[in-house]
């Protein structure tokens, strides 16, 4: 069985969903390598996340930005944490309702994803700086 592991830094993206499966596969052309196995990708940060979700239409993006924002508001009377701003809580919860990490299947050197997903890096800061994650492939 092969492993290999990788961090990689994105470069600082606005605030919302944005496809990011194609850079990480350029980064990482060792999943080139790898017949049948996985990649794991994880997010060392607590304000973005990752999801698995529609690739195709752009507006999808959107309604996931706009409707976390109604559902985790910004400026909740109740938020004690508020001393990095007033997106910082709602940036904690949101990273926590979808998640720090996901694994993938690789089949013949390319990760097997359903026709229409596609790997998203959720920032969910006004002004967060590059991202860094952490892949793994593993298989043989």
């Amino acid at each position: 069985m092969k492993i290999v592991q990788k961090e990689v830094r994105l470069n600082p993206y606005p605030r919302g969903f944005h496809l990011i499966t194609r850079i990480l596969t350029a980064r990482f052309p060792e999943i080139k390598n790898i017949k049948q196995g996985f990649l794991q990708v994880f997010i060392k940060h607590t304000s973005a996340s990752l999801c698995l979700n529609e690739n195709a239409d752009p507006t999808v993006r959107e309604d996931f930005e706009r409707h976390f924002n109604v559902m985790v508001p910004e400026g909740a009377p109740y938020y004690v944490h508020t001393y990095e701003g007033p997106d910082d809580m709602p940036a904690h919860i949101k990273s926590a309702l979808l998640g720090s990490q996901l694994q993938i299947p690789i089949t013949d050197g390319e990760l097997n994803l359903g026709t229409w997903q596609g790997i998203y890096l959720c920032e969910h800061r006004d002004r967060a700086g590059g991202r860094k994650l952490l892949l793994t492939v593993w298989g043989v």
